[in-house]
């Protein structure tokens, strides 16, 4: 046994359960799509899109808008490939297997990044500039990135493998945006709700159905074991701690 074997098993991005990949209600991401305001003939990025499913509605809510979305994992392009042609905007929404940062084509309407800060080697300051450098002035960036609702707790830390340092407050990563030359048009975050949804039907929950489905599988117990650890993480230690924002800036 693996310890990847064991994460593909509970990994979000071959949950075909989810619609997104992060703690996101129906009615918040359609207030996020009303903020970033897309106009027709926009071109989007999405960076570390997973697959796609916000690009593909940031596209549908602009006539003629085309997006790209820039993501690394195979099954989450191909999940995003089918979902785009069953929506009849196959033609309009393209994929590339390339990493967030190494994707460096500009004049974007549009930029976004959800929980992809980790993809640039300096994280969140240089994921915001590498979004800004996208944009064309006058454009909008969508930026999703985790803070600390509260200090952590060592419970908390554990939980997430995390450093105290890892993140700041919701101040201060809007101090970040406008570091890096954007302006805060509309931050929200995610509510209760949206994360225990989400920790229910991502790792926990799939690793608790895999193993449901499979009891004489040589994972089993690994899984099983993998699942307690993520909940007694989150429901005994960074629940009400680890926050997500959504920060809607303007170029």
């Amino acid at each position: 046994m693996s310890a990847e074997e064991i994460r593909a098993l509970m990994s979000a991005p071959g949950n075909d359960r989810l619609t997104w990949n992060t703690p996101l209600s129906e009615e918040h991401a359609a207030q996020l799509i009303a903020g970033c305001a897309p106009a027709a003939g926009a071109r989007i990025a999405d960076f570390g899109s997973g697959w796609g499913e916000l690009l593909m509605r940031l596209v549908e809510a602009a006539p003629g808008s085309t997006g790209d979305g820039i993501e690394t994992d195979p099954e989450a392009v191909a999940r995003g490939l089918r979902l785009a042609r069953e929506r009849g905007i196959g033609d309009r929404v393209r994929f590339h297997e390339v990493p967030a940062a190494g994707h460096t084509e500009g004049g974007y309407d549009l930029a976004v990044s959800i929980g992809s800060s980790h993809a640039w080697p300096g994280g969140t300051p240089d994921a915001l500039s590498a979004l800004r450098a996208a944009v064309r002035p006058g454009g909008r960036v969508l930026f999703g990135d985790g803070f600390w609702e509260r200090e952590p707790s060592p419970a908390a830390l554990e939980g997430l493998g995390a450093e105290p340092d890892d993140f700041g407050s919701l101040l201060e990563l809007i101090r970040q945006a406008e570091a890096a030359g954007l302006r805060p048009l509309q931050v929200t975050v995610a509510d209760q709700r949206e994360w225990d949804l989400f920790e229910s039907a991502a790792n926990i929950g799939r690793g608790e159905r895999w193993a449901s489905a499979n009891p004489g599988h040589r994972l089993h117990a690994a899984v099983t074991e993998a699942v307690d650890a993520r909940r007694t993480g989150y429901y005994g230690g960074y629940r009400g701690t680890l926050g997500l924002a959504y920060l809607v800036l303007g170029a």
